[in-house]
Order: structure tokens, then C-alpha cells, then sequence
């Protein structure tokens, strides 16, 4: 097989401690598709993007990723059932099997990077197993001008060997798949799935720790776009609570869907150069952006086809509900070049509540930002973790938790201040359940969804009045454009008043209780945004 991209001068398979490796450096992506269908089982679909599967694993295993703990991660790592600690022995262990594993095979080697502002650039190298994963990495990170490979040097390296099984008896980790970032060697090691977001999310974990702790600059899990005005929009949420679908606005120019940093001077920037969609359900009227983006060059993952058709059935939930897109952001053709934006104007917090019992809009003040920002509370979607089948209620702090080394209130800090500085509208958005709890009531309507978000952006809500949550004490429009006025406050989409207020005291003992954790570290402001218990 020819080696069909450039690589950078001198780099070499030895170099990658692959000796016998076959190494095919910077091939491109039409190229990997069709390496990908003849010898990987990937299907072409009707769209000219192709389609993978990528195992036993559909989504993220959050309970086999690891940190090694050592004379760097030591004192700076929030340690717990979030982080979990590997020693530097377990890690190079696993690494040497690793590259043993790949000693003899093909390897697809990607030179690329990270952090769209070019004053925090991180180069990052992936050796992957297969052709489709190396398309994954093209389409995800940032691409490097040919122009730029000459004098390229990596600084962090990606391994991806989902073929590889670890033994969990002798080598120390709890199953046989795992990933783990290795801060000191600036490693991150994937064994055992073939989940592709495993490898970005380990380069969002690194960029979580190195950004706060040692470039003062705030990481984020959100979304982020530009108005015509230069006016910065950031939506945070987790996974399935609408980053990707509600920052894709034809009015707006998108910055990212998924990861960004806002830096001290005052940048808000995204790390990636790809979206990393959910396509379940997924619509050319619902969501044109994404559904247009699936073309040659995209990376369909798990999703089945319409019988008897290459044809790709959205509603088919047969694999997984994770169903999943990877594509470059030029796919979309309303994107931000660079992706770089100013201090946000709006920071919308996205929640799936699957009590039904929270507000599709309100308004925040500094210390319920505070509140919400630290509880991060949504529903986790169906499929985006190992063994999730319906949304479960969870609290994951600063809407990120899997991806955070530092302790939750360095990243809750650090936006506090950024918020206030920059004088933002702070907003809370129920994408989840209304009214009625998940299997009563119904989800959010996404046309009602966008008007009230468009409504904040253009200045619409800064004149309506406003009525308070009994228990949250959110602040509620009682009127938005395109939004009926009868769904505003929650209470009043349920048939049973007595039935929604039990539900609503039940979801604020949660969010109490969940706070219990962070409460010594929480000032009079941010606890004064806790939710009240009130009597019917």
C-alpha cells in the first residue's frame, strides 16, 4: 500500500515506536473511506458519506477512564469516581502491550491540532488501528496546511487500538477496555472500543487541565456562535441536552458545537474542527445544518439503513440510540474562519430535565448561574454512556464532570468572574420533558426551543415582565415571540397542580442535596440561588 499524504520532515515509523508498523501518515479522507469499505466493513450510504460500527461499545465508558497519578497530576487532579487514578506502572505497562499489538499492522498516522486561537495551538498526533478512526480524527480536530507538516512537531499523541483487550486481572484496570491520559509522557491511550469520542474527549479532558491550571484561560463544554453584530452566544450542556443543534443557526455563524476556551484576552475559541452529532430522529427539516453535512467525507457511526436501501433509517434504534456523525465544520457553510469569537454576550445553560417540572426559558442571576453552573443537572440521554437505555436524572458539574480533572469550583470561579466582567444575560433552557415527568409528559418542542432563545439574542425578553418560580425562584417570561404564553410557566402544562409541585419540591431536594458536596466552597451569593421547598 503507498503512503498517501505528506508527513513532516523526519518524522518516522521508529519515531512512533512502531518498528515494524506499516505507517500511512496524513491520508486523505476519501481515501481512508475507501480503505475503510474494502478491508474494514464500513458501508458506503447514499449521501457518499460512509457508515461504521463501532462494536460493543456505542458510547463513552466513563467508569474505564483514567488519569495516571503522578508528580504532575498528584496535587492538581480532583481525584474520585470522576477521575480515577492509574499509577505511571499500570499506563506503561498497557502501552508497551499496545504497541506491540499495532507492532506488525497497518497504522494511519494524522498530524493536527488543537485550540483555534493560535495563542494556545497544541499539535496533536493520532496513530490509529483502523482507516475510519483516522477519519474521525481529520474530521475532529484541526487540520494542518500542507504548507505548515515541514516543521511540525507533536506535542501530544492520541493511540488508538480498539482491536487490543486488555487483561483486567494482570494489568491492574477493571475491564478490558480502557482510556487514560498520561499527563507527564502527554499521552492519551485508548484500548479496547472503537467508540470514536473516546479520543476526543481524552484531548478535551487534557485541554480541562492544562488551560485552567496553566494558562488561566476558562475550558468549556458548550457550543458556541456569532451574530451578525459580532454578538457571542455559548451553550453549555451535556451530551443529548441540544449543544449541537441549537448553536446550528442560519442566522448565526458557528464557532463549534462541542468544546471551547475563553481565554484572559478575552477570546472565546473553539478546540475542534469538526461537529460530533447525534443523527437519532435526525430531519432535513428539523436540524438542515446537520442533515446537510452528511456527505463524502462524514463518518456515520452505528446507524442502519432502510430495507433493501443504502438509504440511512435516522429512526432506527436497533445498534443504539447514540447514534452519531462526525463531520468538519466546512461541511456547514454558516461557520466563523477562524473559529474565534469575543467576550459572549449570552450563556445559555441547557437542561433535559426529566422531571418536566422546570421552565422552557428563565432568566438567572449571577448567583443562580453560580448554582446551576456547579450543579450542571440534566437527564442523560439514551446510549451516550454504557448502559444507559432512558434518560436518567444526574447532576454533572459544570455540565462537563466526565471531562474535568480540577476540582468543579476552579472552572465555577473562573466563569463566575468571567460572567460578571463581561456583564452577560445569563439563561437556563429546558430541552427535556414538559408537562409531565419522561414517560408522561412530552419533550420540548424544538420549535419552541429556538424562538425562545432567539427571543434572548435579539433582545425580546429584556422588556417583558417576569414572574418567580415558587421553588426555584426563576425569573419567567410571561411572554415570548413564537412561544405560547401558556407553556412559560410549567405548572401550567400539567393537568394535576398538586402532582407538579411534589414532583418540583422532589427535583429541588435533589438539587440540595447534591450540593451538599460544594457548599463549603459556595459564597451567601450562590447559595441564595438554591431552590426553596414551597408549600402547595
Amino acid at each position: 500500500m503507498a503512503d498517501f499524504g505528506s508527513r513532516p520532515e523526519g518524522a518516522t515509523i521508529e519515531s512512533l515506536g512502531l518498528t515494524k508498523a506499516t505507517a500511512h501518515w496524513n491520508v486523505s479522507p476519501a481515501e481512508l473511506a475507501k480503505i475503510a469499505v474494502e478491508k474494514e466493513g464500513a458501508k458506503m450510504t447514499s449521501t457518499g458519506a460512509i457508515t461504521v460500527d463501532t462494536g460493543k461499545f456505542t458510547g463513552r465508558s466513563p467508569k474505564d477512564r483514567y488519569i495516571v497519578r503522578d508528580s504532575v497530576t498528584e496535587d492538581a487532579v480532583w481525584w474520585g469516581d470522576i477521575n480515577i487514578p492509574c499509577t505511571p506502572e499500570v499506563f506503561d505497562n498497557l502501552y508497551n502491550q499496545v504497541i506491540e499489538y499495532l507492532a506488525d499492522k497497518e497504522v494511519y498516522v494524522r498530524d493536527s491540532y488543537v485550540c483555534a486561537d493560535p495563542n494556545f495551538r497544541t499539535n496533536v498526533r493520532s496513530i490509529t488501528e483502523y482507516a475510519w478512526s483516522s477519519i474521525f480524527t481529520y474530521n475532529m480536530f484541526l487540520r494542518v496546511e500542507e504548507n505548515e507538516l515541514s516543521d511540525y512537531e507533536a506535542e501530544w499523541l492520541v493511540i488508538d487500538a480498539p482491536g487490543f483487550l486488555a487483561n483486567p486481572v494482570n494489568d491492574g484496570i477493571r475491564q478490558e477496555n480502557f482510556a487514560i491520559l498520561n499527563f507527564t509522557k502527554k499521552i492519551a491511550l485508548v484500548g479496547g472500543t472503537g467508540y470514536t469520542g473516546e479520543m476526543k474527549k481524552g484531548i478535551f479532558s487534557a485541554l480541562n487541565f492544562i488551560l485552567p491550571h496553566q494558562k488561566d484561560t476558562l475550558s468549556m463544554h458548550c457550543s458556541a456562535n456569532v451574530g451578525e453584530d459580532g454578538d457571542t452566544a455559548i451553550f453549555f450542556g451535556l451530551s443529548g441536552t441540544g449543544k449541537t443543534t441549537l448553536s446550528a443557526d442560519p442566522n448565526r455563524k458557528l464557532i463549534g458545537d462541542d468544546e471551547h476556551g475563553w481565554s484572559a484576552q478575552n477570546t472565546i475559541f473553539n478546540f475542534e474542527g469538526g461537529c460530533y452529532a447525534k443523527c437519532i430522529d435526525l430531519s432535513a427539516e428539523k436540524e438542515p445544518d446537520i442533515w446537510n453535512a452528511i456527505k463524502p467525507g462524514a463518518l456515520l457511526e452505528n446507524i442502519r439503513f432502510k430495507e433493501g436501501t443504502n438509504e440511512v433509517d435516522f429512526a432506527n434504534k436497533d445498534v443504539t440510540e447514540n447514534t452519531r456523525v462526525s463531520y468538519p465544520t466546512y461541511h456547514i457553510n454558516n461557520i466563523q474562519e477562524p473559529a474565534i469569537g469575543k467576550n459572549p454576550k449570552n450563556i445559555f445553560f441547557l437542561t433535559a430535565d426529566a422531571f418536566g417540572v422546570l421552565p422552557p426559558i428563565s432568566k438567572l442571576t449571577p448567583g443562580q448561574a453560580a448554582f446551576h453552573f456547579i450543579s450542571g443537572y440534566t437527564a442523560k440521554v439514551a446510549g451516550t454512556e454504557a448502559g444507559i437505555d432512558e434518560p436518567v436524572t444526574a447532576f454533572s458539574a459544570c455540565f462537563g464532570a466526565p471531562f474535568m480533572p480540577l476540582h468543579p469550583t476552579v472552572y465555577a470561579e473562573m466563569l463566575s468572574k468571567k460572567m460578571q466582567d463581561a456583564g452577560v444575560n445569563v439563561w437556563l433552557i429546558n430541552t427535556g420533558w414538559t408537562g409531565g415527568p419522561y414517560g408522561t409528559g412530552h419533550r420540548m418542542s424544538l420549535k419552541h426551543t429556538r424562538a425562545t432563545i432567539t427571543a434572548a439574542l435579539n433582545g425580546d425578553l429584556d422588556n417583558v415582565s417576569y414572574e418567580t418560580h415558587d421553588i426555584f425562584g426563576l425569573a419567567m417570561p410571561t411572554s415570548c415571540p413564537n412561544v405560547p404564553d401558556e407553556i412559560l410557566s410549567p405548572v401550567n402544562t400539567w393537568n394535576d397542580k398538586d402532582a407538579y409541585y411534589d414532583k418540583a419540591n422532589e427535583l429541588a431536594v435533589k438539587f440540595n442535596q447534591n450540593f451538599e458536596k460544594f457548599s463549603d466552597y459556595a459564597n451567601d451569593e450562590i447559595m441564595a440561588g438554591a431552590p426553596k421547598a414551597a408549600v402547595k
